[in-house]
């Protein structure tokens, strides 16, 4: 086992890769967090619907991970494997399929939002909200799926930095954008759904103008767009195990209280937020462990595994021990609501507490993600959600825990998850090698 740990990457090289995926993965939080605080200073009505049709929004991209992900795995192998042509390639068919089914999806959510607005929150005033806002929002998607496609290819690729120039660039736009529209334009609320698209817009449009400058065969592939739903497949299952903990999670706190919901969101966000933060970590795992295994070389696989889960650890409890010196300040930047404030404790701790846990989850999620053993991440995910966090959540509103039932359901969800990913890593049986895993 020595011998293995000590098939180290230098901490510069995870560095150069983790940095920039940190801020393409804070950045559209981040932007998240501004619009949040924008929007949570008309009061705690439109906080609600942010915080509903935000939930219903996020369900679209967090849903297709396999575009992002699923195409990082697949891309690295060949890369690794020393096929850059057939990797960017990989890129190409994911970016038709983000068209496609972005396009499917913003007629959809057009009929079904206000149904599925008002079925979860059970108040009329808040789906009219809700639905305002994300009628608007989903404008955005096919660019949404765009970007995640171009952040999987050029990841694989071992390419970080361009992602960061193309969704910084984007959002810093459109943070700008936000206060103008709510405020003096006098938008209200949709002001900040007609940022998000301009955001999505220009963000995707420059991974389009990257692909078309690499020269790879542009026109569609069905045996690759099928190779990456088959891996998609997992992955999607996987990601409702998710949709499913958070979206009853939004629909219990949305029929406690109209100041538990925007509670709820405040915490939620900047829990969002710190997720992708320590998944940076993640992103460099899944491009150097699936560039290792497409080398053929499991020992160095297996060598950095155990180096990024220690990172990983360490970064979370950084962050535990930052944001618990920020309780009693930072929920004041995002609402001046007495009673959302007053809610906002009985979610807090549970979130500091969580960020050591977190840490370690998600680095061995980008681990095992990087090499294509979506099939037990989706097992893992699912058992942990039906068996931990989906019970506590219920409960909570067949017992009138609010918030505290809320998180401890996400608690033992996380520390389920960490029970399985560990005994997975500890086993050994995720490092296949190859170009592309059997």
């Amino acid at each position: 086992m020595a011998d293995v740990i000590n098939e180290r990457v230098p901490p510069r090289r995870v560095l150069g890769l983790a940095a920039p995926a940190l801020g393409v993965l804070a950045a559209e939080p981040l932007y998240v967090l501004v619009d949040t605080a924008v929007v949570g200073h008309l009061g705690a009505l439109p906080l609600a619907g942010l915080a509903l049709g935000g939930v219903l929004l996020s369900l679209v991209s967090t849903q297709l991970t396999f575009l992002s992900y699923g195409t990082t795995a697949r891309t690295a192998r060949l890369h690794g494997a020393g096929r850059r042509a057939d990797a960017v390639e990989e890129g190409v068919q994911a970016t038709w399929l983000a068209l496609a089914v972005g396009l499917v999806i913003v007629a959809a959510g057009q009929l079904l939002a206000e149904p599925v607005a008002r079925a979860m929150s059970g108040d009329d005033a808040i789906t009219a909200e809700a639905v305002s806002w994300l009628r608007i929002a989903l404008l955005g998607t096919p660019m949404i799926l765009v970007t995640m496609a171009g952040n999987g290819w050029m990841r694989g690729v071992q390419d970080t930095v361009r992602p960061l120039r193309y969704v910084l660039t984007g959002n810093a736009i459109s943070a700008v954008l936000c206060p103008v529209l709510v405020y003096p334009a006098g938008l209200g609320l949709e002001g900040s759904a007609v940022a998000n698209v301009v955001a999505q817009t220009i963000s995707g449009g420059l991974f389009l103008a990257a692909l078309g400058k690499e020269r790879a065969r542009l026109r569609p592939r069905p045996s690759v767009m099928w190779a990456q739903l088959r891996l998609g497949r997992d992955l999607v299952l996987r990601s409702l195990g998710f949709q499913a903990c958070f979206l009853s999670a939004a629909t219990v706190a949305a029929r406690t209280s109209t100041e538990a919901v925007g509670a709820h969101q405040v915490v939620l966000q900047l829990w969002t937020f710190l997720s992708l933060v320590l998944d940076s970590v993640a992103i460099a795992a899944q491009s150097l462990i699936g560039a290792a295994l497409g080398a053929g070389s499991e020992r160095s696989a297996r060598g950095v595994a155990a180096q990024l889960a220690r990172y990983g650890l360490i970064f979370g409890c950084v962050l535990c021990v930052v944001f618990a010196a920020l309780s009693q300040l930072l929920p004041q930047a995002f609402t001046s609501d007495a009673g959302v404030l007053a809610e906002i404790p009985n979610a807090w701790w549970f979130f500091v507490a969580l960020q050591p846990i977190a840490g370690v989850v998600f680095a061995l999620d980008g681990v095992l993600l990087g090499a294509g053993d979506a099939a037990f991440l989706r097992n893992a995910t699912l058992a942990s959600a039906i068996l931990g966090f989906l019970p506590l959540i219920w409960a909570s509103l067949g017992f009138g825990w609010g918030l505290v039932g809320i998180w401890s359901g996400l608690s033992l969800f996380m520390l389920l998850r960490l029970v399985f990913v560990v005994a997975r890593w500890r086993g050994g049986n995720w490092a296949v090698v190859g170009a592309v895993r059997p």
